[in-house]
């Protein structure tokens, strides 16, 4: 690579950062609906013509955050499981919830662009996926630790939903009982609910010990999983079949 070459190279590395970091406020100020390229450009100094040889549409420049946003949620819950790689299930699930939730309260504006209401005209592309699927990706991978080891408490599917359940285990965990995949899914859904719920104001006058609620809240989830362990260490109340 040529010196000229690199020196165009970081420059555009510090340009699209620059964009992004004035986008993100703009998403603060204004919310994620008013996002505009024009806004952005002004804000930086730029013509409009300019930016779009970065981003050349409101939508890409969506994408790149949303992504970013899913990569740095993604990299605090992983960051947050190595250290307790060694635990036991129940530590390791308990520790990444209180990563997302941390992220969460760190990064409002960010959750709310992911998790928060959709961007009307706006349809995310399946390059978001990857990013989106990090903190998921842990909880399944701890949920298989547990089944594999000491085994995990499997709750009885309705009938009506073990087709759907199968459907899911298939696409998802192969390696899972559907009862698991089924619960792990709705125990996934239920995490950024009850941080939602924090985080936009929904347990204001009804939960006001949040840090120690919201550790109970996902102890629960992870039984719900069938992560149901007696004291000490001792065996699992159910064992893979």
């Amino acid at each position: 690579m040529s010196t000229a070459h690199g020196a165009r190279a970081r420059a555009r590395i510090e340009v699209t950062a620059a964009i992004k970091d004035a986008a993100r406020r703009q998403l603060a100020e204004e919310g994620a609906a008013k996002l505009s390229l024009r806004a952005v450009a002004r804000e930086l100094g730029m013509a409009s013509s300019a930016l779009y040889r970065y981003f050349p549409s409101r939508d890409d420049l969506l994408t790149a955050l949303i992504i970013d946003a899913y990569n740095s949620l993604g990299e605090a819950a992983e960051a947050a499981h190595d250290n307790v790689s060694e635990a036991g299930p129940l530590r390791r699930w308990t520790t990444v919830c209180e990563a997302v939730r941390g992220w969460a309260l760190a990064h409002p504006h960010e959750y709310a662009l992911i998790y928060g209401s959709p961007v009307p005209g706006y349809r995310a592309p399946e390059a978001t996926v990857p990013a989106a699927a990090r903190v998921g990706h842990l909880l399944f991978g701890i949920a298989r630790d547990a089944y594999q080891g000491l085994g995990v408490a499997k709750t009885p599917l309705p009938v009506e939903l073990r087709p759907e359940a199968e459907r899911m285990a298939a696409d998802l965990a192969p390696d899972l009982p559907p009862e698991v995949v089924a619960a792990l899914v709705a125990a996934w859904a239920q995490l950024y609910g009850l941080v939602g719920f924090e985080l936009f104001g929904q347990f204001n006058r009804v939960v006001a010990d949040r840090e120690t609620f919201f550790r109970h809240a996902v102890a629960q989830l992870a039984h719900g999983v069938g992560m149901v362990y007696q004291q000490k260490g001792r065996a699992a109340q159910s064992r893979p079949s």
